[in-house]
């Protein structure tokens, strides 16, 4: 039992009214420990990190419920996209699919930060082998189909920031990485990525239609591992593919 006992409001007086059986086992632990000098000093960090525990529950609970709520509204953005795809996707330019196609999977990856925010465990469920880099929907079909025949596992992103996002929750053991895409080029995000140490040592791959001579450049100058020109044969990959499997 704890009693409190207001003598002063500035500074009350705690009494514990313990067992000697908890006791000794307090007595016990804070003569095995070294960095406990004393038994009143196991209280005071006891008490501390209890209430630091029932703070971040509350925090938690918070967050949990701010995430629920972006989820209900995401999976309208997310759903109403991707039926639009599937049932215009005869009618409509390119240009508009590849739009909404963006709009789809950035949803997919709000999604996949959000379930990160509420199961932080689950970090380790979200290991996969190449991450894709692109804005065309068609090379990301081809690329994808090549992996997946390959058994290898894969994420997209369809803008370097996106991309940037994805790889703060989860480590590729690739990247495939297109030189125009919308916001930030290829190039730039190559070398944010090479800067992050945490980073730099991920293979990085441009998979680009720009002229081999400018790529050929700056490929080494951004700390790329190589590159591969659009279009492409199957063939392209298997050196590349070959080294995800050895890792």
């Amino acid at each position: 039992m704890v009693t409190i006992t207001n003598e002063s409001k500035k500074n009350p007086r705690i009494n514990f009214l313990i067992e000697n059986e908890v006791k000794d086992r307090w007595i016990k632990f804070v003569e095995d420990n070294e960095d406990l000098s004393t038994l009143s000093k196991l209280i005071r960090i006891a008490v501390e990190n209890y209430i630091e525990q029932q703070l971040n529950k509350e925090e938690s609970y918070k967050i949990s419920k701010f995430a629920h709520r972006i989820k209900e509204e995401l999976s309208s953005i997310k759903g109403y996209s991707k039926m639009l795809m599937d049932e215009f996707k005869d009618e409509w330019s390119f240009e508009n699919l590849k739009k909404l196609s963006h709009i789809y999977q950035n949803s997919l990856t709000i999604e996949n930060i959000i379930n990160l925010i509420q199961n932080p465990e689950s970090i380790e469920k979200q290991k996969y082998d190449v991450l894709i880099i692109d804005d065309n929907p068609g090379a990301i079909d081809l690329i994808t189909d090549i992996l997946k025949n390959k058994g290898l596992s894969y994420k997209t992103a369809h803008s370097g920031s996106s991309a940037l996002e994805l790889l703060k929750i989860s480590k590729p053991k690739l990247i495939l990485l297109d030189i125009l895409l919308p916001g930030s080029d290829g190039y730039e995000i190559c070398m944010k990525i090479k800067t992050k140490k945490s980073l730099k040592d991920i293979p990085v791959y441009y998979i680009t239609a720009v002229p081999e001579e400018e790529v050929a450049e700056k490929f080494k100058e951004t700390g790329a591992e190589g590159y591969i020109l659009k279009p492409f044969e199957v063939e392209n990959f298997n050196s590349i593919i070959q080294s995800v499997k050895n890792k």
